[in-house]
């Protein structure tokens, strides 16, 4: 897993966490908002480092 995947990662859970701590009823707030967001670019991140990382070994 890339830096940036892992970074994604942590700011999708400490919001999820921060819109769960703060909020009791189940509307749509900033942390919630922030929470998607983070959780999409935590899987392009991963799929742009699967990319890049891969090498086919042509013979």
């Amino acid at each position: 897993m890339s830096k940036s995947a892992a970074g994604f990662l942590i700011l999708a859970l400490l919001s999820g966490v921060l819109h769960f701590s703060l909020f009791e009823d189940t509307q749509v707030t900033l942390p919630l908002i922030g929470c998607g967001v983070f959780a999409v670019l935590f899987v392009l991140a991963l799929v742009a480092g699967r990319r890049i990382k891969f090498d086919p070994v042509l013979r």
